[in-house]
């Protein structure tokens, strides 16, 4: 079925394999990337590329309009811990990029929107373990704020004005294809990196910090798939919990040195680490399970050969 795709923020981490994935399923001249720089090589060279900023709304609205565009994903952000030095250029990004895109769809100019949220929604006070999809959340970092808020406006246009605009809230994400953006999980991408080319790693986060982490097939799987599900089975218009596994920095090291029997780490907590504190340690995802089947092909064992494998 031929649709057309744009993809804003497509040079970022998620944005370039998820481009990729696209053009390879609905063709390349189909999807169209776009982002405020240029992406790697690969990328350009893939398909049509727009030099666009996500929080101008007019010159969103002429890239729409060129190209007819009917879904649009909006991958471009600025991460937790990035977001914590420039808080209100973190705040601009994050939400005037949303309601351009909300606004769209409101006046009818595209069909169909995705927008990711985050784990990063829940803060301190949310249940650790087990998280549910409906649960206190009280954010306490400016990404958070940001993710939270922009789950209760998708939710208000969808029921304001029938916009059908799906989310999923992230957990960590692994990559051997992009590096990560400046989030508070990076270190989970970075430690496979020192791993093969130093024998070590020194970690922002202590030892026993314990994550929801997902490796970034799994991601764009479960990105494509919701997008692709009948309106009829989606229940949830602010953000579908999502989950694949949980880990911490010590279980990480172990299952690298499975592969490397010398690798070490050791740790020096940063900033980070009272970001990591203030989110859950595992996520119930029976929701998405339930309403459109969602399930991780991934465990750490095999994205720890995954990584390892393709980033040698």
């Amino acid at each position: 079925m031929q649709k057309s795709i744009l993809i804003l923020g497509a040079c970022g981490q998620i944005g370039t394999e998820l481009t990729f994935a696209l053009r390879e399923k609905y063709g390349s001249e189909q999807v169209i990337a776009s982002d405020i720089r240029e992406g790697n090589e690969n990328l350009m060279n893939s398909g049509p590329f727009e030099l666009l900023d996500a929080t101008n709304y007019d010159a969103i609205e002429d890239v729409v309009m060129h190209y007819e565009i009917e879904e649009v994903y909006l991958m471009a952000a600025m991460l937790s811990a990035t977001a914590e030095k420039f808080p209100m250029r973190a705040w601009n990004l994050n939400m005037n990029s949303l309601f351009n895109i909300l606004n769209l769809a409101k006046e009818k100019k595209i069909s169909k929107v995705f927008w990711p949220s985050s784990i990063a929604v829940f803060g301190p006070n949310t249940p650790t373990e087990n998280t549910p999809q409906h649960t206190i959340m009280e954010p306490s970092t400016v990404y958070g704020i940001s993710k939270q808020s922009g789950e209760r406006w998708c939710s208000y246009y969808f029921e304001k004005y029938g916009v059908d605009v799906r989310s999923i809230r992230y957990p960590g994400l692994i990559s051997y294809k992009t590096l990560p953006g400046g989030g508070t999980t990076d270190y989970a991408v970075e430690i496979y990196h020192k791993a093969l080319a130093d024998k070590k790693y020194t970690c922002f986060l202590k030892e026993d910090t314990k994550l929801p982490m997902m490796f970034m097939d799994d991601a764009i799987k479960a990105t494509m798939h919701i997008m692709e599900t009948e309106v009829a089975s989606l229940k949830i218009r602010s953000s579908y919990n999502l989950a694949a596994m949980s880990f911490t920095p010590a279980e990480i090291s172990k299952s690298i040195q499975e592969h490397i029997p010398d690798f070490e780490i050791d740790y020096q907590p940063d900033f980070r680490q009272a970001i990591a504190d203030s989110w859950p340690s595992s996520i119930d995802d029976t929701k998405a399970n339930k309403d459109w089947g969602w399930k991780a092909n991934f465990d750490l064992g095999r994205t720890t050969a995954e990584m390892l494998k393709n980033l040698k």
